[in-house]
């Protein structure tokens, strides 16, 4: 099944593109080869999931965050591709979690948008590698940032 139609499948909603916040492009192809820049939680009414996991927020609203943050690459990817389907595979994930000193669950966090790349790609081509790190701080103190590299199709 291809990845627009698992998207349509799961009844997936992604919010608007987001627009860069800074000088940079927020997805770059080099050969088959796509890069896409942090993305935040963008929610479909144009916030963003904000807080700090241990502190703001719990668990359960980081891993939130997390898919938000997957669904607003997502958007991303189908405007700049013109399709998910010119995805042939998710290669690399880095995920950064807005937390307090102490907390220790960052894979968990960004399972939220592993999860959701596994739900549309599939586990052979939707799971990459992946780092799950803490910060002190993201920008607009967003809960999560996260940027991906994926390989295409054509």
């Amino acid at each position: 099944m291809s990845a627009e139609s698992r998207l349509a499948e799961l009844k997936l909603q992604l919010p608007p593109v987001p627009k860069p916040a800074g000088v940079y492009k927020p997805l770059v192809i080099s050969g088959k080869m796509a890069y896409v820049s942090g993305h935040g939680p963008l929610k479909s009414d144009g916030t963003m999931h904000t807080g700090r996991i241990g502190t703001d927020v719990d668990l359960a609203a980081g891993v939130a965050s997390a898919r938000q943050t997957g669904l607003a690459i997502l958007a991303t990817v189908r405007q700049t591709l013109g399709s998910l389907d010119r995805v042939a595979r998710v290669v690399k994930v880095l995920g950064m979690v807005n937390c307090a000193p102490d907390f220790t669950q960052h894979p968990q966090v960004i399972n939220g948008c592993s999860e959701l790349f596994r739900d549309i790609w599939g586990e052979d081509h939707g799971v990459g590698a992946r780092s799950a790190v803490g910060m002190g701080s993201l920008p607009g103190n967003i809960t999560t940032e996260i940027e991906v590299i994926f390989e295409l199709t054509h």
